[in-house]
């Protein structure tokens, strides 16, 4: 099994908040859960704090293999919150490993 981790700070200088875009992400992303083939689970958390280092929210996700997290990130309703993400973040990051 493959964990999908993604860290996202969020911009300042938007009408939306960081909050508000988090838990856009959140009810978004976690609508996905049985609608995409191959995605086992989707889960957001939005950090409780703000400080300098901190990331605004995170994705956690889990795909039986590789071939499935690859169809994940093209398939057509991720691409459209991928795009909403795009731009309203500042920074992201991830990271894959093997369960």
């Amino acid at each position: 099994m493959i964990r999908h981790i993604v860290m996202w700070k969020f911009r300042r200088d938007l009408e939306e908040t960081p909050q508000q875009i988090a838990e856009q992400m959140k009810s978004r992303l976690e609508a996905l859960n049985g609608k995409i083939e191959g995605l086992l689970r989707a889960e957001v958390g939005i950090n409780l704090k703000e400080t300098a280092s901190s990331y605004d929210a995170v994705l956690t996700a889990d795909f039986p293999t590789w071939e499935a997290m690859e169809a994940y990130k093209v398939n057509p309703l991720h691409v459209v919150i991928s795009d909403y993400c795009k731009s309203r973040r500042e920074s992201r990051i991830d990271v894959d490993y093997e369960l």
